[in-house]
């Protein structure tokens, strides 16, 4: 090699995967992954009624939204029913105006019998008839008493004042009747579903609060209008109003009733229409909870048909 040449060396760089590399295939993928989601999903919304999609949407709706300043939740969301509707800032959603107990009579008697000795002496200065009567109208009483809770709930929480034309309590002579229907632009359920929306939930879960501080037995029954319904299955109105009436003994269950306290739940299918003049009318679409007498020896004081809580 002669001296003073210059000595030239080239490095040449090679890239594996040609000119991008392979990224591009990962991104690719997830786009052609997504496309096929959003494309499955706009074909399912067009394959399912509208009635479907408002189930589907009431279901993962929460039941209710507190507006109270209390970090409780459920249907009171912090408040207390006394004299009117008051925030509670600790405590849980409860109802402090509790009934009267079923063990006291109307004078201050004491009508539990059993062993009780206060209870020996005060039966034996009047007759078995007398004693019998004497619950029944302690009975009577504790239902008028439960009345006036529920409506005073309706009218004393904002939330629910807009419901109050959807229940119904009136004495029977089977006992007190609490009924919740359907009104006009306003439903219970899904047309011809039992997957129930919140506010639904939330005036069971007020009417389970209620009755379970009386010791009655409960009955549920569901209801529905002359509509027919068709389905291939084979399902009818009969089958839907059973199912109704289980959905709100589930309601019923969760607000804390006891399962044994539960003694039937039907269905009437449109048997037993609340407007007679008008079977395919909305308010003929109900659940009915009673509460039954123990004691029917006396009739209610009144029975002129339902009592409608009326909105203000």
């Amino acid at each position: 090699m002669a001296d003073g040449q210059q000595i030239i060396i080239k490095r040449v760089k090679k890239v594996a995967g040609g000119h991008h590399g392979g990224a591009w295939k990962v991104a690719y993928a997830d786009f052609v992954t997504a496309m096929m989601a959003f494309f499955l999903l706009l074909w399912l919304l067009n394959a399912v009624t509208e009635e479907q999609l408002t189930g589907i949407s009431n279901y993962f709706a929460p039941t209710m939204a507190s507006k109270s300043a209390s970090g409780a939740g459920g249907i009171l969301g912090g408040q207390v029913i006394g004299e009117g509707a008051q925030t509670s800032q600790t405590s849980s959603p409860s109802l402090v105006q509790h009934l009267p107990p079923s063990s006291i009579g109307p004078g201050g008697e004491d009508l539990s019998g059993g062993e009780n000795e206060g209870a020996g002496k005060d039966k034996e200065g009047m007759t078995e008839q007398d004693f019998k009567q004497a619950q029944a109208q302690r009975e009577q009483q504790k239902f008028e008493k439960a009345k006036e809770v529920l409506q005073g709930a309706m009218k004393g929480i904002p939330e629910l004042q807009q419901f109050q034309g959807s229940m119904l309590v009136d004495n029977t002579q089977e006992g007190l009747r609490v009924q919740i229907t359907d009104t006009e632009g306003l439903a219970m359920f899904p047309s011809g579903s039992s997957a129930m929306f919140g506010h639904t939930r939330a005036l069971l879960d007020l009417v389970g609060r209620v009755v379970n501080q009386l010791p009655n037995k409960i009955a549920i029954t569901g209801h529905t209008d002359a509509i027919p319904f068709r389905d291939p299955s084979g399902y009818t109105n009969w089958e839907l109003s059973a199912d109704r009436a289980l959905a709100s003994r589930r309601a019923l269950l969760a607000a804390g009733v006891p399962e044994n306290r539960i003694d039937r739940v039907v269905g009437r299918a449109a048997q037993d229409p609340l407007e007679v003049n008008d079977p395919r009318g909305p308010r003929n679409r109900r659940i009915s909870i009673i509460l039954m007498r123990e004691n029917d020896l006396i009739a209610p004081a009144e029975q002129t048909g339902p009592v409608e809580m009326k909105r203000k």
